[in-house]
């Protein structure tokens, strides 16, 4: 502004010295408040360019703050605000030259130069404008970026401790049913032989180890360091199914079971199949200890993995099991990830039935 005010108004402040000292101290006072006056021009651009540049009409002195309030107005980019200030500047450009008397005014010349020098106050804000958008949509990118890398983040913690819940979930509640099972008849039988009791307690002992076991195994995928979790075991499949039930059957239940699986299921969905079975164990286990339980589960290629596992509702006194209620949830979650579905309901004759349809893609 400095500069820009000290060629405009050079030859002229000398003639106003020496002829008239009264334009001189205005030349001057405009100035200064034109130079105070263009630092409010981002909170009211178009006020400050406009009395600026008027400014510039009389005060030699008042060029640089008016070519800076004219950039500044063409940072916005407005061309309704653009044009009008830049025919106010052109239109105070002449005057000014017009009433200068210490040099010769070449119309043909002068013209010209204002133009000029109005076009690149103009074009040197567009750009400053341009280069500021960019900037902001630079940075709201990155910001934007930032926060949606940290909602992955959080989607994928979510998603993984809600598998390692699911895991512990099926693991466990199987183990722990068994005991609990167990342990009760220990409570109410008073009629056991020694022999009972004993075979009882290694049931309870063995089931509570194995619990145990799997439990230190689910939790390995939870630590941080290479070294500190053990390899997993191979996971359960559809070829495990036949031993689950024969365990459960071990254990006391009352199962009739149909298995006919075509070789070859992949393993994701055999995964899948073994803990809803599990899982369905489970809870006639828990809910209906006394019942007998229907398993069928067959499947090929072609229809995809059918399966179902029905008891009787209980008659008397409910368990005293505690029900966590996220069984049943997990196993919908758990068929919707695989690409099935699974239903349950209870039938007019009063029998619970859990079904589930799992794909079999080849």
């Amino acid at each position: 502004m400095l500069v820009i005010s000290g060629f405009g108004w050079g030859e002229l402040a000398g003639w106003q010295w020496n002829h008239d000292r009264g334009w001189f101290a205005l030349d001057l006072g405009l100035g200064v408040v034109a130079f105070v006056l263009v630092t409010r021009r981002r909170e009211h651009p178009m006020t400050v360019a406009v009395l600026t540049n008027l400014m510039g009409a009389v005060s030699g002195a008042s060029s640089g703050p008016a070519v800076l309030a004219i950039v500044s107005v063409a940072t916005r980019r407005r061309w309704r605000e653009i044009i009008p200030i830049s025919i106010v500047s052109f239109a105070t450009g002449l005057v000014l030259e017009g009433i200068n008397p210490a040099t010769e005014t070449i119309w043909a010349l002068t013209i010209p130069i204002i133009v000029a020098i109005t076009a690149v106050a103009v074009g040197w804000g567009m750009y400053i404008g341009s280069r500021r958008e960019l900037l902001s949509t630079l940075r709201w990118r990155a910001e934007a970026a930032e926060s949606e890398q940290a909602a992955r983040v959080m989607q994928a913690r979510t998603a993984e401790r809600g598998r390692i819940a699911r895991e512990m979930h099926d693991v466990l509640a199987h183990r722990i049913s068994l005991v609990t099972m167990h342990a009760g008849a220990l409570t109410y039988r008073d009629d056991l032989t020694p022999e009972q009791m004993r075979e009882t307690a290694r049931i309870i002992q063995d089931g509570s180890h194995q619990a145990l076991v799997e439990l230190r195994e689910v939790l390995g995928v939870l630590r941080e360091d290479p070294g500190d979790a053990d390899p997993e075991r191979p996971q359960p499949s559809a070829a495990d199914i036949p031993a689950l039930v024969e365990e459960a059957r071990e254990s006391g239940m009352n199962i009739n079971s149909v298995v006919a699986l075509a070789d070859g299921v992949p393993e994701l969905i055999g995964r899948a199949t073994y803990r809803i079975v599990q899982e369905a164990l489970t809870n006639a286990r828990k809910h209906a200890p006394d019942t007998l339980v229907e398993v069928r589960v067959t499947g090929e290629p072609q229809s995809g993995i059918s399966l179902s596992v029905s008891n009787p509702l209980r008659v008397g006194a409910k368990s005293t099991t505690p029900d966590s209620g996220l069984g049943l949830l997990g196993l919908t979650e758990r068929a919707a990830l695989a690409g099935g579905r699974l239903r349950h309901q209870v039938t007019s004759d009063h029998r619970f039935v859990l079904s589930a349809w799992l794909p079999w893609q080849a």
